[in-house]
């Protein structure tokens, strides 16, 4: 059911999205054309994508903790790095466009809520260098991974937070001025993706980005993804269909996006 659901999503997505040409606003041609449509080879990328092949073929296991999207109730699970790096890892492509979107954002604080192995975590610092970044994971030894996945990156500047959600990101939003990029990928339920986003509100400006993944994950997802487009702060939308942009400029037209990747 799930696959038919996701599947029919996904074609009339396709069916119903533009390319640049079909949009109107200047701030969105743009940051299509030169940002998103940009598939030329960056030099990042095959450093990157080097250390990713590593964790394909670790067969270490760690015991994952799943905090149940959100609950304060542990289920644990013994599973192989390499495992894990092929099932949940986000692909080449999608983690090179969140690169695309902070390098050209330029932001100075940037809060990923779901680090995994820490190679979507590497691209977002390599983005922008001169950022903090502060990446939230709720299970200890994927964490762990991840941290190591950092050192071969060479990365500084970086603030992992273990912990579930819930606990750690209220204090980390509450020790920030202000939001400049936010990518929430780490709890896939309506009312916990809802929390994060009025979290962040009080603290967003007419330069900051949040980004939602899976927005089409589940029913549960799809309506939080319609109740976030239809919030009177949000002022642009674009439903990339694997994830969502959300913009809050004042004197925008407010408009809602479906953009072909």
């Amino acid at each position: 059911m799930f696959n038919l659901r996701f599947a029919k999503d996904y074609l009339l997505h396709r069916l119903k999205a533009k390319n640049r040409h079909g949009v109107h606003s200047p701030f969105v041609y743009r940051l299509i054309d030169k940002v998103i449509y940009d598939f030329d080879d960056k030099k990042v990328y095959a450093g990157v994508e080097n250390i990713r092949q590593t964790l394909f073929i670790d067969n270490n296991i760690i015991t994952v903790t799943d905090l149940g999207a959100g609950s304060h109730v542990n289920n644990n699970r013994q599973k192989k790095i390499s495992d894990i790096a092929h099932n949940a890892l986000k692909p080449p492509k999608l983690a090179q466009l969140l690169y695309r979107l902070v390098a050209d954002l330029k932001p100075r604080n940037i809060i990923e809520l779901g680090t995994c192995l820490g190679i979507t975590t590497l691209y977002l610092q390599k983005a922008a260098p001169g950022a903090k970044v502060y990446t939230l994971e709720g299970c200890p030894e994927t964490a762990g991974v991840a941290k190591q996945t950092l050192k071969k990156g060479e990365i500084n500047n970086v603030e992992p937070v273990v912990g579930n959600f819930d606990d750690t990101l209220p204090g980390v939003i509450n020790s920030l001025d202000e939001l400049d990029f936010v990518f929430v990928d780490g709890n896939h339920q309506k009312n916990a993706t809802l929390n994060y986003f009025e979290w962040c509100l009080p603290k967003v400006h007419e330069d900051t980005m949040l980004i939602f993944d899976d927005i089409y994950w589940s029913p549960g997802m799809k309506e939080a993804w319609a109740q976030i487009k239809t919030h009177p702060q949000v002022t642009v939308t674009i439903d990339l269909f694997w994830i969502g942009l959300v913009f809050f400029k004042p004197g925008q037209a407010k408009e809602d996006f479906l953009v072909k990747i």
